[in-house]
């Protein structure tokens, strides 16, 4: 239902006259059948008179809303009728009430929805009547404060309402440089779970705002209408049928241009792909390849054009292994045809959706941007058996890095020449040998290992903890097996979102 909704508001502008009003409602609805990719509502505004207005102030003409009310007034039979009549084309239908009586009203004829006016935000009386009804809730917000928009979400929040909250300006008409569309970003940052709107009282010939409240992300829009006779005129802030069409076009134009909700990647299409693959720079051989041999960057380089089917330069990757299996000529392009693929990229996210639990179990604060690796000291495929991942905080003269083991895994006999280091374990249990002498340590134990002392830990049920130490070098760690120089480390960023979402 607040799904780009788009509500005419009748307001007075029937002046009295429900056969104007009945008029205003068959214009208008016209124009619906041009933009099928909206739903259309009319709004109107129900007050009971007999209690709205002070009995001593009914016959003065000099205050203006009691001049104006009292002159559109209409009956409650007449008022159901415009409903009806709506309701008979196919819109939804909103009501306003701005006392008690018009609330019981609006329940009678069945409306869809109940609008909240500005000047009604934190009328507690009319609030807590409209509660109690089963109706969902469109809310503008006009020179209410933030302390009172908290205050109205969380007692409609607390009855289960749905609520759409409108950022409105309460300036009629409304200059442009006061519009305040940014206000929208606030109210969809600061109520997520909320549908946010705009109710505008702009010029009717402005088209450039409803393209700017779309663009950030308003789903429900609403604008003053009436229709020009001999007999009636229209006010500065209230459109005609064919200004709303150039609103609606223009809303139209806005919605395609900003395409789908946001909350996917647009996957291109086909022309665009095409456009951004002749731009690709194209593997060639930089010296001759024999089979069997891995391509990486000693004997190839990249260049364009590109050929259909030939591996280019987006392709090559750190989790990605091309093996040649047969013969590449200097100077010829690297095809698909002629290597064999070894993709890593889903062993590294099974072992970052492994590390996942560990990290939120042990509830240690994490920035929310931190550079990580993975190390996979006899290839990333044994990483369940041998190695570490290594969250890098800070390496200045100072060090310190994070740890994490997981269940069953070890980390080889090393030691380093540089470096003094002290662990400090912060979850789980870990058990380190050290120079030739293994214990088991428990979360809140210290651990000093000195320069030149061969050390290496493991952890049966996995364990998190700091290494604190002088500067790290990467040429300062010397293993026992000289195998393990051989095998590369995986660099990542590690995000802190990762703990809570899925990661593919």
């Amino acid at each position: 239902m607040f799904s780009n909704l788009f509500v005419f508001e009748m307001a007075n502008n029937h002046m009295g006259d429900v056969e104007h009003g009945v008029k205003i409602i068959r214009e208008f609805r016209k124009i619906c059948d041009d933009f099928k990719e909206f739903n259309f509502a009319f709004k109107f505004q129900y007050r009971d008179i007999e209690t709205f207005i002070h009995n001593d102030y009914k016959k003065r003409s000099d205050i203006k809303y009691v001049k104006r009310f009292l002159e559109t007034n209409i009956s409650a039979s007449e008022k159901k009728l415009l409903k009806t009549e709506a309701e008979k084309l196919g819109l939804i239908t909103i009501c306003t009430p701005f006392d008690e009586n018009s609330v019981d009203l609006i329940e009678e004829h069945g409306f869809s929805i109940i609008k909240i006016a500005s000047c009604s935000f934190i009328d507690w009386p009319l609030l807590e009547k409209i509660a109690k009804t089963d109706k969902p809730i469109i809310a503008s917000t006009a020179g209410v404060s933030l302390a009172d928009i908290d205050k109205v979400v969380l007692f409609f929040e607390h009855r289960e309402k749905t609520l759409c909250l409108m950022h409105c300006v309460g300036e009629y008409p409304t200059a442009e440089s006061n519009l305040q569309l940014n206000q929208i970003d606030m109210l969809k940052k600061r109520y997520p779970e909320l549908t946010v709107g705009f109710s505008t009282h702009e010029s009717p010939d402005n088209t450039d705002s409803i393209k700017i409240a779309i663009a950030k992300g308003a789903k429900v829009f609403e604008r003053h209408v009436a229709l020009k006779t001999e007999k009636y005129d229209v006010n500065a802030y209230s459109s005609t049928p064919e200004q709303i069409h150039a609103w609606l076009k223009s809303a139209s134009s806005a919605l395609a241009m900003c395409g789908g909700s946001g909350g996917e990647r647009f996957a291109g299409t086909d022309k665009e792909r095409a456009d951004l693959r002749g731009l690709q720079r194209g593997v060639f051989a930089k010296t001759e390849i024999k089979a069997g041999s891995t391509i990486d960057t000693s004997n190839t380089f990249y260049a364009i054009p590109n050929l259909e089917n030939q591996v280019v330069a987006n392709d090559i990757s750190k989790y990605i292994e091309f093996i040649a299996i047969k013969d590449v000529k200097a100077g010829e392009p690297v095809m698909f045809s002629d290597v064999s693929i070894k993709n890593f990229r889903a062993d590294v996210l099974a072992i970052i959706n492994k590390l996942k639990p560990l990290l939120t179990e042990s509830k240690i604060a994490l920035s929310d941007k931190l550079e990580m690796e993975l190390s996979h000291h006899y290839g990333i495929e044994r990483f369940s058996e041998w190695g570490a991942a290594i969250i890098n905080c800070i390496n200045r003269e100072y060090c310190k890095k994070i740890i994490i083991l997981l269940p069953g895994q070890k980390h080889p006999i090393h030691f380093h020449k540089k470096k003094e280091e002290t662990f400090h374990v912060l979850y789980g249990t870990v058990t380190v040998n050290l120079g030739g002498i293994e214990k088991t340590y428990k979360c809140g134990d210290i651990v000093v290992v000195e320069r030149e002392v061969k050390h290496s830990f493991r952890s049966e049920t996995g364990a998190i903890f700091e290494e604190i130490s002088t500067t790290h070098y990467k040429d300062d760690s010397f293993y026992d097996d000289d195998n393990i120089a051989k095998n590369r480390k995986t660099a990542m960023t590690f995000w802190s979102d990762w703990l809570y979402k899925p990661i593919f």
